[in-house]
């Protein structure tokens, strides 16, 4: 395997493991491990086919088109204007609830080491000064500021996993939280787990990357959405295994609960650290690529001038959103990334149906997903089932 295919599968497996892993305990601790695991590998294998799906769109319409492009040509100015609203609309979800869980995270940080208590306002608008200004500074400096940041994520989530594992209990896998609303349960985990498999964005820059092959780029897409499932199963295995699905029931939804209840399992200084460190790396990561994300989409958007007046009107734009949901909805972590889910329905299970569609009545030719008709209808079926139980819990 050559090493752009290796770093091809890192970039999928990148792209989808982030903060919203640490979301994944809190918000499947209703449901135990089991089903929890039965819920992941559902939502991976639609993951996996739209992914599939997308690279056949890609492929097909030319190697050097991004997904704008392509929705243009097939979908048109309609298809572009629902693509740009929903990608505005997730990565403004995805910003808030990783300034929501972040500012938490910096509250625990400077009580535990510095004995100092940050106010929620204070806390969140900390967070977005210290990490956001990263946005307008380019992707040069993004990119080599995650990528250490990354790299030392992996290592201290295996450092955690290596410890917790042999710490699970057969009885506390087995072990689901009490509620008296099951099907609750479900309809709130469904929309966070299927947030967590959002590695799609990757896919028109790999096809360049990688030049239209497309047994190489089937095979990275593959092999780089198996390893998020791997780790999040693994990590589901390692807190609720230990904690016990009750217990991070009980909670609440609460992030630095969370990693202060891991911390206390293995009596060591430097394990807990270390999940102390790969939570907050996690956060960050995300964070930093989601707000460089939403700068550029917003300073393309509105054309503002490369110019520091433009830049702060572009960061301005890019953060007051996010920064008053976060500001007004303090324990909203759970359920503004659940919301995100939506957005993400219509980028990579709605639009890519559509188009594919599209694209098979006129070009029978190269490269194509199995399934047919009846892939793309459970496909839509499961899109819908995933807006509806978004939509279920907020109402």
């Amino acid at each position: 395997m050559s090493l752009k295919i290796l770093g091809s599968i890192a970039i999928v497996a990148g792209t989808a493991i982030g903060a919203g892993m640490l979301a994944l305990p809190l918000a499947t601790a209703a449901l135990g491990f089991w089903q929890a695991t039965v819920l992941m590998l559902v939502i991976w294998a639609l993951a996996t086919y739209t992914s599939l799906l997308m690279l056949e769109i890609n492929l097909k319409s030319g190697v050097g088109d991004n997904l704008f492009v392509i929705t243009g040509k097939l979908l048109g100015k309609k298809g572009q204007f629902i693509q740009s609203a929903s990608f505005t609309c997730l990565l403004f979800a995805l910003t808030a609830a990783y300034l929501t869980g972040g500012s938490s995270l910096l509250s625990l940080k400077a009580q535990t080491l510095l004995n100092i208590e940050f106010s929620h306002t204070a806390a969140v608008l900390l967070f977005t000064g210290i990490l956001g200004g990263f946005a307008a500074m380019g992707v040069a400096w993004v990119d080599k500021v995650s990528r250490l940041l990354f790299s030392l994520m992996v290592v201290a989530l295996a450092l955690v996993l290596m410890f917790l594992l042999p710490e699970v209990s057969p009885a506390q896998v087995m072990t689901q939280a009490v509620t008296d609303n099951p099907e609750n349960a479900w309809l709130a985990a469904i929309p966070v787990v299927f947030t967590s498999f959002g590695f799609h964005v990757c896919i028109a820059t790999l096809v360049r990357y990688l030049d239209g092959d497309a047994k190489a780029l089937r095979k990275v897409l593959l092999i780089g959405s198996t390893i998020p499932l791997a780790c999040y199963i693994l990590w589901l295995m390692a807190t609720l295994g230990t904690l016990g699905g009750p217990a991070i029931h009980g909670l609440e939804g609460s992030l630095p609960k969370l990693v202060t209840a891991l911390q206390t399992i293995v009596a060591s200084d430097i394990i807990s650290k270390a999940v102390s460190l790969f939570a907050d790396l996690a956060l960050i990561t995300s964070f930093l690529g989601v707000t460089l994300s939403l700068y550029d989409f917003l300073a393309e958007l509105t054309r503002t001038a490369n110019t520091f007046i433009g830049r702060l009107q572009t960061w301005l734009i890019t953060f007051i959103p996010p920064l008053l949901c976060a500001l007004f909805y303090p324990d909203g972590f759970i359920a503004v990334l659940g919301f995100a889910a939506v957005p993400l329905v219509f980028i990579i299970v709605f639009l890519p149906i559509a188009m594919a569609l599209q694209q098979r009545h006129s070009q029978s030719s190269g490269y194509q997903v199995a399934g047919g008709k009846a892939g793309f209808m459970l496909a839509a079926f499961s899109g819908l089932a995933i807006v509806f139980a978004q939509l279920w819990v907020a109402l």
